[in-house]
């Protein structure tokens, strides 16, 4: 890691990786987590978290996919670091208005990466790369802040897409306590 790189990390460990209980969707309870709200809260960070990814973001990419809800500021700031179009992902379609699931840019055709703040299992990644490629979107990369090795890149590569992460959980320094 370069010392640019170790600043930022350090710079992005100080801001948005806590020590606190934070219970995740399938019951397990973590003491540290990534708040990628406080990543986002922060502009001179996402920008440069933005400015960090984008020399990730492979050749040929037509749209920038933000995962709902952590990669959503993510994908308007590399949008903007790039100038690549963004779509939005919802989980589920919307169930009133426009009852869409991607909103934004269109995807049927184009070469789509997937942008999410932190990947550890990589199911919600799959997921959303399943759903792009049903409307026909050409999905073969994703891209992450933060990698936690559980899993994610071993279950992505099985279907077909690369994940590139800004950071590993190993290049994080130890997170800082919550103020109470």
């Amino acid at each position: 890691m370069s010392a640019t790189s170790t600043g930022l990390a350090a710079r992005i460990a100080a801001t948005a990786c806590v020590t606190d209980e934070f219970t995740l969707v399938d019951g397990q309870v973590l003491d540290s987590y990534f708040d990628e709200y406080r990543l986002a809260a922060d502009p001179r960070l996402l920008h440069d978290v933005a400015d960090a990814m984008s020399a990730s973001v492979p050749e040929g990419t037509e749209v920038l996919a933000g995962v709902e809800l952590g990669g959503v500021p993510l994908v308007v700031a590399l949008s903007a670091a790039t100038g690549l179009p963004a779509a939005f992902l919802r989980r589920a379609p919307k169930r009133y208005g426009s009852r869409r699931q991607v909103e934004g840019a269109a995807v049927c055709g184009r070469r789509v990466v997937l942008i999410d703040d932190v990947v550890r299992s990589g199911s919600q990644l799959l997921a959303m790369a399943r759903m792009l490629r049903v409307v026909g979107a050409h999905v073969t990369d994703a891209l992450c802040v933060l990698e936690r090795p559980l899993g994610g890149r071993l279950l992505l590569d099985e279907h077909g897409v690369a994940l590139g992460s800004l950071l590993n959980e190993s290049d994080l320094p130890a997170p800082t306590e919550v103020p109470s």
